[in-house]
């Protein structure tokens, strides 16, 4: 049987992984200052991140046909950055050290906005590859009526 929809293999695996990263991004501004792990202990949150992987899948099994792979995108691991905490200036804090210093999380609200935008375009730029596979497919299937 043909597959008229080839490309959703890839695209649905590019949506499941832009998902992750965006509710992976979704933590880390939700914990942008939490100077206390889950355990209670004084450990600020450290920012996560998303290490994208493609793996070619050979579709047409050794048909040597070039073009034949699809590529398709998971989430490799989710590792933490290796960025110090910011020391902020602020005495009368319940975490505060002896120099009214407070370990808070190495997390840029800037950087992680962009980092959201993003993700947010590329699911939206892979719905989009799915409503055109579809509305072709709809119209491959049509002149077969005729």
């Amino acid at each position: 049987m043909i597959n008229i929809l080839n490309g959703i293999d890839s695209t649905s695996s590019a949506l499941n992984a832009e998902r992750i990263r965006m509710e992976v991004v979704s933590q880390n501004i939700a914990n942008v200052n939490s100077t206390r792990g889950p355990d209670g202990k004084l450990k600020p949150y450290q920012r996560q991140q998303v290490v994208f992987e493609t793996a070619l899948k050979d579709q047409l099994k050794g048909s040597g046909i070039p073009g034949s792979e699809a590529s398709t995108v998971h989430v490799a691991r989710i590792e933490s950055s290796k960025r110090p905490p910011r020391m902020v200036y602020q005495p009368g804090h319940a975490d505060a050290d002896a120099n009214g210093m407070v370990a808070m999380p190495n997390i840029n609200i800037h950087e992680e906005m962009v980092d959201l935008m993003s993700a947010s375009r590329a699911y939206e730029a892979n719905l989009n590859v799915v409503k055109t596979a579809r509305s072709m497919a709809l119209q491959t299937m049509a002149i077969g009526k005729r």
